[in-house]
């Protein structure tokens, strides 16, 4: 994803207000803003961590607390009008003074380059001793006259002291953060707050702890709430997403849903399909499953795709939309299994494979393999049983075909609505067929997809036929698609879909020959032809014309004017 699509989506946190009044200069020492360093204050000399709570006013006052959370280097920021006076020292504004160790100032490259939590637990982990020196804070006072909307004011108040009424103890480990925030304003924001604070079973702790959430995530949900900003990058969204959804904050959630649209692409499609699925985000769900529609080869290829749960992998390959032949298909399932059979610290034998692919193995459909990929990949995989790959092998080579356990019906890449053109306009009784073909030759005006035929049935009731069909490009002789199938009539006058095995391209302006072979009883048959057939899209108005032909040869019969393969099915 790129990160700096625009300023409000960076996944670092805008600086350039920090400080009491929006002005501080920043500082290389890590222990002049307390409230970054997770509350540390109280164990480097023994002073009270809550003095803020005592007179918020003279408690710590920087408002850009919270942004070296998301930052690789800390960035933290002194007060203005500070003094330093030796241990020991007394002062009238007691309340105004922190604890801070006579050795920050020789450590200050170390605290900088260091992360923040890091730095909080160094903090926090120091005795109190002799050589700490008390640093005196002025108060921040009459804050209130410099901001002129209530945005403004209540933007001050993020991750700040002043007024602060409860802490946040965010994340788990070495990287937990202490966060102040002001109970008002989060129960104005969230449901869920505003239970935590006023229900029934409201909560009287001034510290929460949050070890589910992380503290980047957390940061960018009360800036959202404090001030309506949105700041959330590649490396946040998904957590900020997590955090949004916990605390019931909808319009935070759009937003990051926003932005993995945005940033949507083949190679990171699985992995958010996955996030999609675990946060019940099935719009975004939907577009990943397109996009891996549109790019599955891509799609499968991606790093994360081995990453992903099997209930998602059932998902996508449930899928009749998917552009990659089953072949590949099953070799990118093989590659899953391999990776599920490590995760669950299992030996990658055909076995195991087979045991961690459970139902989607099913989902795999071999008979649209040709009888060579069949015979070169899974066959020989050990992944299926003997008897899968006997009724295979039969399924391949013989007709009437056996029945097989797995799925047969055609996967279809192309999106949007079938369309059909019918080239007779009445049926007749009895035509026959002696083991050759019916042909049509036809071209069209624009690039189309194929992917199957109408075909009569038999005029002597419910009957089962064995066809094969093809098309093929008339100049060069080449089948550019077949099918060796079979399909049930009921006596009717009505056609019957046979599907080709994938989407045959039909380009404009070249020559095709239409082909269906059927071994069955005499059917009906179409008559009073017509040479040209056009079919307009009713949403857009586009025209789709076909132009038949008489096709010479090895033809049973079918002609412009009569005969079979009354329907032509494709999508445009």
């Amino acid at each position: 994803m790129a990160a700096g699509e625009s300023n409000s989506r960076s996944s670092c946190l805008n600086l350039s207000n920090s400080g009491p009044l929006g002005n501080a200069p920043p500082s290389n020492s890590a222990h002049s803003s307390p409230a970054s360093s997770g509350g540390a204050v109280a164990a480097a000399g023994g002073m009270n961590r809550s003095a803020g709570n005592a007179n918020p006013r003279s408690g710590p006052e920087s408002g850009g607390g919270a942004e070296p959370a998301l930052r690789s280097t800390p960035s933290v920021h002194n007060p203005p009008r500070q003094s330093v006076c030796p241990s020991g020292a007394t002062s009238g504004a007691a309340s105004n003074m922190t604890a801070t160790p006579s050795s920050s100032s020789s450590s200050s490259s170390a605290s900088t380059a260091s992360s923040s939590a890091d730095a909080s637990a160094a903090v926090a982990s120091l005795p109190s001793s002799p050589a700490s020196v008390l640093v005196y804070r002025e108060p921040v006072y009459n804050w209130q006259a410099t901001k002129s909307t209530v945005k403004e004011r209540f933007a001050f108040l993020f991750n700040n002291e002043v007024l602060s009424d409860v802490h946040f103890l965010v994340g788990k480990g070495m990287g937990v953060q202490r966060i102040p925030a002001h109970r008002f304003a989060l129960a104005v924001g969230s449901a869920v707050f505003d239970a935590m604070f006023n229900g029934g079973m409201a909560t009287t702790s001034t510290e929460i702890e949050l070890p589910d959430v992380e503290p980047a995530a957390f940061l960018a949900l009360l800036k959202f709430l404090y001030s309506d900003e949105v700041q959330i990058g590649p490396e946040t969204v998904m957590t900020t997403l997590y955090s949004a959804k916990k605390y019931a904050v909808p319009a935070l959630e759009a937003h990051c849903v926003e932005f993995l649209k945005k940033n949507l692409r083949a190679d990171n499609a699985f992995m958010l399909l996955t996030q999609a699925r675990l946060f019940d985000e099935p719009q975004l769900a939907s577009l990943c499953l397109e996009n891996i529609d549109k790019n599955t080869a891509d799609a499968l290829a991606a790093e994360g795709f081995t990453d992903i749960d099997l209930d998602t992998l059932v998902a996508v390959l449930e899928r009749d939309t998917l552009g990659l032949r089953e072949v590949r298909l099953f070799g990118a399932a093989v590659r899953w299994a391999e990776a599920e059979a490590q995760r669950q610290q299992l030996q990658p034998t055909p076995e195991n494979k087979r045991r961690v692919l459970g139902k989607a193995l099913s989902l795999i459909r071999f008979p649209l393999m040709t009888i060579e990929e069949f015979a070169a990949g899974p066959a020989q995989s050990g992944i299926l049983t003997d008897r899968e790959v006997v009724s295979l092998f039969l399924h391949f080579t013989v007709n009437p075909k056996p029945h097989v356990e797995f799925i047969d019906r055609p996967r279809c890449c192309l999106r949007g609505k079938e369309c059909s053109i019918t080239r007779f306009s009445q049926v007749e009784s009895r035509w026959g067929y002696s083991g050759t073909s019916d042909r049509i030759r036809f071209s069209v005006n624009r690039r189309i997809f194929v992917v199957g035929f109408g075909l009569y049935g038999s005029i002597h009731g419910p009957t089962d036929y064995q066809v094969n069909i093809q098309i093929i490009h008339t100049d060069s002789n080449t089948v550019l698609g077949q099918n060796d199938t079979g399909f049930s009539c009921d006596g009717t006058a009505s056609t019957f879909r046979v599907m080709f095995k994938e989407p045959v391209e039909i380009l404009p302006s070249v020559n095709y020959i239409a082909c269906a072979t059927l071994k069955g009883p005499d059917s009906h048959y179409g008559t009073k032809g017509m040479r040209k057939v056009t079919h307009e899209a009713p949403a857009t108005g586009t025209k789709t014309c076909f132009t038949f032909c008489y096709a010479a040869g090895n033809n049973n019969g079918t002609s412009v004017e009569d005969g079979q393969i009354p329907e032509v099915i494709f999508y445009t």
